[in-house]
């Protein structure tokens, strides 16, 4: 069976088949032996056919779409025309051989030609990446190399402005670590509460919240030294001035142990730790919320920022397609405010109706070149009318005169100078 290898090269789609191969025996150390060896690879490979690029742009089209896994109009006209014909029916004599197993797929899925890329395959390509320029006729030195450059240059840039432009990124990197910052802190926090408890075990009962429980397990140290001198650095700590007193009674009459200083100072430090985490985490969520103000300001306003930047980070939807599993019922959208308030059998409707007015928000950010929440608030006032209707039965108003009325306030506003009905 004849073997035909495409190479894609910054210059044009070269064809090449391979001889001898029975010899060989497909034989992928052979071909690793023979590749830097041109008089050797030269009676293995021989160029078929080669289709220039017609252009820069169209190098840079024709690339995007093999890094893809595509084949475009232009390859397949080449193919169509330098290979033997497959015949309806009956088995083809050759295979093409191809570096990207997507590319080959599609080749197949269209135009029926059967194709492979294995180890040995890519060994051939090696070295027809090696040799190319020794293949084409009346090609100059250095030209291969330029063309390969000003590509390479073109493809890359490209793809950095495309993810320059994904400024969601940063979004969906913050959200991820809010989550993680949230485990972290809990974890930390429960084991500050554990390790302090052994030596003020009252503590934990007077105070609730985990933030303030380091706070004050720092500033008290040992129990022992608490008198009533620091109730005012005890009170601006706690906030609450009974609070402070009933800490100090507590400590007076503690069952707790006595730990040593060192014990004492390593309890401060992870109790500072926890009170880093917890900082960092309310500066954390504050870039977030300006973050989305920025990217999705109608999305957020709709139904917040941090359900909002989950949204963005597609995370229960794409799960659930990559697994092969059922998508959510409700998904993301179940922490939000409005399905919390529906009735049981009304949670459903609400969620399929909020999803939509997310939908709508998010092309509104996507499309409009000035940041404006106007959209948000008026869609927000829609699913409040949606709750209202499922509730008491009063008629909502229609989505046409909502988006009018929001476009109205969008123009007084002056954040919207045109737009095309």
């Amino acid at each position: 069976m004849a073997l035909y290898i495409l190479y894609e090269s910054a210059s044009g789609y070269g064809l090449l088949l391979a001889h001898g191969l029975d010899e060989i025996g497909q034989n992928t150390e052979a071909v690793r032996s023979s590749v830097t060896d041109l008089n050797r690879f030269g009676k293995v490979v021989k160029l078929a056919a080669f289709s220039p690029f017609e252009s820069a742009l169209d190098a840079l089209n024709q690339c995007n779409a093999v890094s893809e896994g595509q084949m475009t109009d232009e390859l397949r006209n080449f193919l169509e025309l330098t290979l033997p014909k497959v015949k309806e029916g009956k088995k083809p004599k050759f295979s093409l051989g191809v570096a990207e197993p997507k590319l080959g797929s599609h080749i197949y899925e269209v135009t029926k030609i059967p194709c492979q890329s294995n180890e040995f395959v890519l060994e051939l390509l090696r070295g027809v990446r090696l040799h190319f320029d020794r293949f084409i006729e009346n090609l100059k030195p250095g030209d291969l190399e330029k063309a390969q450059l000003g590509l390479g240059h073109s493809y890359s840039r490209a793809k950095v402005k495309f993810n320059v432009n994904r400024v969601d990124n940063m979004v969906i990197q913050a959200i991820f670590l809010l989550d993680t910052l949230d485990k972290d802190i809990n974890s930390f926090s429960m084991r500050v509460r554990e390790w302090y408890s052994w030596h003020f075990p009252e503590l934990a009962k007077i105070v609730n919240d985990n933030y303030l429980y380091a706070k004050v397990a720092k500033h008290v140290d040992d129990k022992s030294q608490l008198s009533e001198d620091k109730l005012d650095g005890l009170t601006d700590v706690v906030g609450d001035e009974d609070k402070a007193r009933e800490i100090i009674e507590a400590a007076k009459a503690s069952m707790g142990q006595d730990l040593s200083p060192i014990d004492l100072i390593n309890v401060k430090q992870f109790a500072q730790r926890v009170m880093d985490l917890a900082e960092y985490r309310k500066k954390l969520y504050d870039y977030l919320v300006a973050k989305m103000n920025d990217i999705a300001p109608n999305l957020a306003t709709l139904i917040g920022e941090v359900v909002g930047a989950r949204l963005i980070s597609h995370a229960a939807l794409f799960r659930a397609l990559k697994t092969r599993g059922n998508t959510p019922k409700y998904g993301l959208i179940f922490h939000s405010s409005f399905i919390g308030r529906a009735s049981t059998r009304n949670k459903g409707r609400m969620a399929r109706y909020l999803a939509n007015k997310c939908s709508i928000a998010s092309r509104i950010d996507c499309f409009l070149e000035k940041n404006t929440t106007s959209f948000g608030e008026k869609l927000r006032e829609q699913v409040e009318e949606r709750l209202d209707f499922y509730d008491k039965g009063v008629a909502p108003r229609k989505n046409i005169d909502v988006m009018k009325s929001a476009i109205e306030t969008v123009q007084n506003k002056g954040e919207l100078l045109y737009i095309d009905f």
